[in-house]
């Protein structure tokens, strides 16, 4: 697109938000600069549930432009920034916890922040044990200690920076805003929070409108992103035409296809990052015939990994070993990977009771996902060769979720979801998707192994003190996990992010997978 009709079309949509926006009474006046706008054209719904305590799932990515944490995790360093804390130290045995809170900070309510709610935001996650509030099992209690100084005490040793710095349920509220209003106020699509953006307009399940916080303890210098749009793009040829014609700034998740034709097309930048998110091909392990571990060891022999790794994602990704992903501690190089073998599938289905297959499978994948697709596709052409059907289900992500959490035996029987850390911890992917759940939440495989959830949690106690001791542990679960062959871990995804050239300051950082921190940000 020549540099003229750009600036059109960027004049032409910064009119017609000024006239939208302006009926959506909103709280701050003035249209943003045409020059500081961002449009994120992402693949699914911009975010599910707007409380702060409860939100785990896709709301990551607006979540963490409104709300704020304590610290925020840096994986390339293996060190933390400063966010709502200016500092901390922790006890020799790993249970006592301080933190310096930073002051000068206001809500977008203009409450002032200070330690007190900081405990009311963290007590209030905790006692709705909603979500990720999982992240605060270990804390016994926490006090006020000073003004702007925050203590936690802790029932057993577990790694507290990380989970102050997790991506969900570590979100600092205001509690005026909170406590004066109705219970449902903060789901029914309020905020308030100390992040650089409050919320000019939202559609529920399709867009959200992000405007500039002015007050912003950061403060507003130069010129940073000050209005975002984020906006469901579900087709994936949709989203590729939006970045090429410069309507769209920033969007993911097109096919490896794509990001070589984009890689040449002018002013559009394609950058392939460390990720920490992996696709898993959950089998249901209570529902026949999957609820035999030799058919389901059978079923991981004819899954195509090469194929789905070097056609599909052309390169873009790495067979997973094990449930944690290549890069993040915990990861195992010794656990037992499957390999594509049919002659050994057919030789385990028969020596299983089924010579000849002879049964259907239905398989759930989220719709619009390409590669999901095409991947279930190939799985199914290779189990039609040992008598096994594959019906494969395109479906939005909430209505697959909320179908699998109705019982094993009334759910699908293969479940396709990426999994990527609340925080930066293998904990993540062990316990939400493993441990023994009496209600299912991310349990897919609805897998149950009394020593795998002891592993689970003797990891996260190691993990406060000792690292490496926790990852053994994490591993050694893993390796009960693979044998009994409850899951298909597709591969470890390398993140393929493409944006504008013009769009300046954007940082991946794999803890917080598909965030942009816009005020980072700039269009040059």
């Amino acid at each position: 697109m020549r540099k003229t009709t750009k600036r059109i079309f960027i004049l032409a949509l910064a009119a017609l938000l000024v006239i939208s926006l302006a009926a959506c009474g909103n709280r701050q006046s003035g249209a943003a600069d045409a020059r500081k706008i961002v449009y994120y054209a992402y693949n699914s719904e911009p975010i599910l549930d707007w409380d702060p305590s409860v939100e785990f799932s896709n709301g990551i990515i607006v979540m963490h432009n409104i709300y704020e944490t304590l610290l925020r995790y840096l994986p390339d360093e293996d060190a933390f920034e400063y966010v709502l804390a200016t500092g901390y130290t922790q006890s020799a045995d790993g249970l006592v916890w301080e933190f310096d809170i930073r002051e000068g900070v206001k809500f977008h309510d203009g409450t002032v922040m200070n330690a007190e709610a900081v405990k009311f935001s963290f007590d209030r996650t905790i006692d709705m044990d909603e979500g990720a509030a999982f992240i605060w099992d270990s804390v016994e209690d926490i006090e006020v200690v000073g003004e702007y100084k925050l203590r936690i005490t802790l029932d057993y040793a577990a790694p507290l920076d990380l989970v102050v710095a997790s991506g969900y349920a570590a979100f600092v509220m205001s509690p005026t805003a909170v406590t004066s209003n109705d219970d449902d106020w903060l789901s029914s699509g309020n905020v308030a929070g100390t992040g650089p953006y409050t919320v000019r307009s939202s559609i529920h399940g399709e867009e959200v409108v992000l405007e500039a916080f002015k007050d912003y303890w950061g403060g507003w210098d130069g010129n940073r992103t000050e209005l975002a749009i984020i906006r469901k793009v579900p087709e994936t040829a949709s989203r590729r035409q939006l970045i090429e014609s410069g309507e769209a700034t920033f969007i993911l998740q097109v096919t490896p296809e794509d990001h070589a034709a984009l890689r040449g097309a002018d002013g559009i930048t394609v950058r392939e990052e460390t990720s920490y998110q992996n696709l898993l091909l959950f089998f249901n392990n209570q529902k026949a015939p999957l609820d035999d571990p030799e058919v389901r060891r059978a079923l991981s022999y004819a899954f195509p990994y090469s194929d789905v790794i070097n056609h599909i994602m052309a390169g873009e990704a790495t067979q997973g070993r094990g449930i944690i992903p290549h890069g993040l501690w915990g990861h195992g190089s010794d656990i037992y990977q499957y390999q594509y073998d049919l002659d050994k599938a057919k030789e385990m289905l028969a020596a299983a009771g089924h010579p000849d297959g002879g049964f259907t499978l239905t398989a759930t994948y989220t719709a619009g996902d390409e590669p999901q697709r095409r991947s279930l596709e190939l799985f199914a052409s290779e189990l039609a060769k040992l008598g096994v059907t594959l019906e494969i289900r395109g479906m939005p992500w909430d209505s697959q979720w909320e179908a699998a959490k109705t019982s094993p035996d009334r759910a699908q029987d293969i479940f396709v979801m990426y999994w990527w850390p609340d925080y930066a911890s293998p904990f993540s992917w062990l316990l939400n998707l493993f441990y023994t759940e009496d209600d299912t939440l991310f349990n897919m495989s609805y897998f149950s192994d009394p020593r795998v959830d002891d592993l689970i949690d003797e990891g996260n106690v190691l993990s406060g003190v000792d690292r490496n001791a926790g990852a053994a542990a994490f591993i050694e679960a893993q390796k009960i996990i693979m044998d009994a062959a409850a899951v298909i871990p597709m591969y470890d995804q390398h993140y393929v992010r493409i944006y504008r050239d013009n769009f300046k300051g954007y940082k991946d950082n794999p803890s917080y997978p598909s965030v942009v921190f816009f005020y980072e940000t700039y269009i040059e």
